[in-house]
């Protein structure tokens, strides 16, 4: 039987050792009462490393580095104060290779501290607000710790836990962390608009997070049997699956079920994903697999860039110099929405940042995704289809959805490389 646990004598020096790697669900899937406490004990454990996702709360600072060295896929949430401080340790992985690197230890998970929803009538534990790569990291864990706390929504996935699976249960009642509700722009109702136009009845959709995707799905009232197969699932997949917009009832997979990684909504979301057996989370294995995305006809892959250049190449991950997003499953949606049958890979960004375009001559960071791999960018100017074009052809396009008021220094800035490329020649 598991050991249980209480938060005013817990000791977690106990179970994590001196230069063990911690491993904890993302977002709102984090166990906050385990999480907070680890970093209060750090001292008492000693050096240890911390592997994290998107982080919704304050739990890691840069203070905690005199004890803790922190790893992560993505520089989101408050990662971002990590990263500016030099103490984050960047993974630039592909999403759907998280699994494997866990596997063969070359991201050894030691530790994993996951929030639970309370057991079932079969004493049956679920992972509520996250499955994704927790389920490989519970498979190679040497010790599970889990939070089951009364008020996290249970779930259906491709497992449950028992008492078996743990070592040791910390019981809790709180209201799970929340995404803010999204500040939808002007530009971004333009950007779903155009995005909407674009989505034929019957596809299957996959979103990333923030305010455009939610302004596509606002956008998707009028759609008809819609599907979702997703890393992640927001309030907006909730609202339309209760307008009956999404049915999935037209997928070439999972047909019926939304199929998702992580919740990443508010309360409206964990109360309708709660023991409802129409939305499913599954492992990152599954969610990102490419013979999975391959076989999903009409799959509509939308994701959103930091900057893309006038030939398609990509940057999801630096801005103005900081580490902010990820290389992540933006790669593996797009290159399977490609192979799938009637499939749509776009990238979707506002044409500004400031006073700055991020439509570009030249990206200021990584190219996160080839322009070999490029498929169709939209803006709140138009869309781009860059599929099948030279790359002059693809400039023109990416001019013409470039905000107005760049565009000649675009095209100048064009003419002076194509001088400098002359007279090197």
């Amino acid at each position: 039987m598991p050991e249980l646990l209480h938060l005013d004598s817990l000791n977690l020096a106990s179970l994590v050792r001196p230069g063990d790697t911690v491993m904890w669900g993302q977002a709102n899937a984090e166990p906050l009462p385990l999480t907070q406490a680890l970093m209060a004990q750090r001292r008492k454990i000693g050096q240890f490393k911390v592997m994290l996702g998107i982080a919704n709360s304050r739990t890691c600072l840069p203070e905690h580095a005199d004890c803790v060295e922190f790893l992560a896929y993505c520089g989101a949430g408050s990662n971002r104060a990590l990263a500016n401080a030099g103490l984050l340790g960047i993974l630039p992985s592909h999403y759907s290779q998280l699994p494997a690197l866990i596997a063969s230890g070359a991201l050894r998970i030691d530790v994993l501290l996951l929030q639970l929803a309370p057991a079932d009538g079969n004493g049956r534990y679920s992972l509520s607000i996250a499955s994704e790569y927790l389920l490989p990291a519970l498979e190679h864990a040497r010790v599970v710790i889990a939070e089951v706390n009364r008020q996290a929504p249970w779930t259906y996935a491709e497992r449950t836990l028992g008492a078996e699976d743990l070592h040791a249960i910390l019981y809790t009642n709180r209201a799970p962390m929340e995404n803010p509700t999204s500040r939808i722009r002007d530009s971004d109702q333009r950007i779903g608009a155009h995005i909407a136009q674009l989505i034929e009845d019957g596809s299957t959709l996959q979103m990333g997070i923030g305010a455009i995707p939610d302004a596509v799905l606002g956008a998707l009232g009028e759609h008809r049997d819609l599907g979702v197969h997703s890393g992640s699932l927001g309030d907006g997949v909730a609202r339309l699956m209760q307008r009956g917009v999404i049915t999935n009832q037209r997928k070439t997979r999972d047909r019926g079920i939304s199929i998702g990684g992580i919740l990443m909504g508010s309360r409206v979301l964990h109360d309708f994903a709660s023991h409802n057996p129409a939305i499913e989370l599954r492992s990152t294995r599954y969610t990102h697999d490419a013979q999975v995305l391959a076989s999903t006809d009409r799959l509509v892959a939308i994701n959103s860039a930091v900057e893309v250049d006038l030939t398609g190449q990509i940057n999801s991950e630096v801005a103005a110099g900081s580490y902010v997003g990820a290389v992540g499953g933006a790669l593996d949606f797009i290159r399977g929405a490609q192979r799938s049958k009637g499939g749509l890979p776009i990238i979707a960004l506002p044409a500004t940042a400031g006073s700055h375009s991020r439509i570009v001559a030249q990206l200021s960071g990584p190219v996160t995704i080839p322009r070999s791999d490029a498929g169709v960018i939209v803006t709140e100017f138009g869309v781009a289809d860059l599929r099948g074009l030279t790359l002059d052809q693809r400039r023109a396009k990416m001019l013409d959805i470039a905000h107005p008021d760049y565009r000649a220094q675009l095209q100048a800035q064009l003419d002076r490389d194509s001088r400098t490329d002359l007279a090197k020649s």
